[in-house]
């Protein structure tokens, strides 16, 4: 089963999880608002998406409303923090499935290629 994390309101979530449904990909989506990430959860995903850094968008308006002295995150503490207090600061959709594969974003060929559709 593959899970969806993201925001309900996201039109990139919604694409993705349309495209899911297209294809008739099985998969759990979870709003990280309502449900937020433990701190073990985030560090695992930062431990395969090439750090905290990597996994924050910080082309976001509220990475962009942040005190410079926030977006410094100088620790796993820091970032733990400051992803938990803000999850929508992570780049989505993450996307995590049964054998423990984690990637974020969504484009078309991308997922064909993740779910081996049309290869």
């Amino acid at each position: 089963m593959t899970t969806i994390y993201g925001l309900k309101n996201c039109d990139t979530c919604r694409k993705a999880t349309r495209w899911l449904d297209r294809f008739g990909v099985a998969y759990t989506f979870v709003d990280y608002r309502d449900n937020k990430p433990s701190p073990e959860t985030l560090v695992e995903w930062a431990g395969r998406l090439g750090g905290f850094p990597a996994m924050v968008n910080k082309s976001s308006t509220t990475w962009r409303q942040l005190p410079d002295n926030r977006k410094g995150a100088a620790s796993d503490a820091e970032w733990k923090l400051l992803l938990r207090e803000h999850p929508q600061l992570i780049k989505r959709p993450l996307v995590v499935t049964d054998d423990g594969e984690t990637s974020q974003g969504f484009t078309d060929n991308g997922f064909k290629k993740r779910f081996g559709i049309g290869a």
